[in-house]
């Protein structure tokens, strides 16, 4: 057999993707990945999402129904959308969900933050909100207006969008409590606005000191009004001793040789 018909080996295939934690660390919560069922177990299945690493989709992230039998709902080889809940990147590990998370979670409400929703919900009591939290917010009937509300059907209708103020939030009994009434009262709050005019208005004390000054003459009053609390007050002081130097300059006078 010559050398030329001696075939060439195959090359080997390609090894897989070394895992990579640099990639692991721009994951966020809430981030949307796509990928396909790499491997299935009775508490889960395994997604490649192309990073180096397969997430875990546990039992219980497959929907938010209850799920019996992965099997039931996945496939090898299925392409899936899932979200991510949390990453280790020192155990290369990342935690999937096929549920949808809300676009809020329990931390990021506020108390006094301002939402925008759509009504889900009308009870005789108030309106439900959707505010892409992970449950709807209620204002309560004496909440939607600053008069007296009846009936919260006679206000809003299903499906309209409110503006709405978090009152209070409690992720333990999962409640959120909203106000419309809470915007209407800000806006209606009167814009303070110092006049100009009443900026230049004399003190009390300003007053005091014009009157103790009405025995001196009209020079004097324009210099004490002029020239504020601190100066007028000089001026006061510096009256005697204006008067005692023009008495000696006219006994000199009188007292010069003829």
């Amino acid at each position: 057999m010559t050398p030329e018909a001696v075939e060439s080996p195959t090359p080997a295939a390609s090894a897989p993707a070394a895992p990579t934690n640099s990639a692991l660390k721009d994951l966020r919560p809430k981030a949307e990945l796509h990928g396909k069922v790499n491997r299935i177990e009775l508490y889960g299945a395994f997604i490649d999402v192309g990073l180096g690493h397969d997430g875990l989709l546990h039992i219980s992230q497959i929907s938010d129904e209850h799920v019996r039998n992965v099997h039931d709902k996945l496939k090898i080889g299925q392409e899936v959308t899932v979200w991510v809940r949390s990453v280790d990147v020192e155990q290369g590990r990342i935690d999937l969900t096929m549920i949808k998370p809300p676009a809020m979670s329990w931390d990021e409400l506020k108390a006094g933050q301002e939402v925008t929703g759509r009504v889900v919900q009308i009870e005789k009591y108030g309106v439900f909100l959707d505010i892409g939290a992970e449950r709807p917010g209620l204002i309560h009937v004496s909440e939607l207006a600053n008069e007296y509300v009846s009936r919260p059907g006679d206000l809003v209708k299903v499906g309209e969008e409110l503006h709405a103020r978090v009152l209070k939030v409690s992720a333990k009994k999962r409640q959120i409590d909203l106000s419309v009434k809470a915007l209407f009262e800000e806006k209606s709050k009167p814009e303070v606005v110092e006049d100009e005019d009443v900026k230049n208005l004399p003190t009390a004390m300003e007053l005091a000191l014009r009157q103790a000054m009405q025995g001196t003459d009209m020079a004097d009053q324009m210099a004490s009004f002029k020239v504020g609390k601190s100066q007028a007050s000089r001026v006061k002081k510096d009256k005697p001793q204006r008067q005692q130097q023009t008495e000696i300059a006219m006994r000199t006078l009188q007292n010069r040789p003829k």
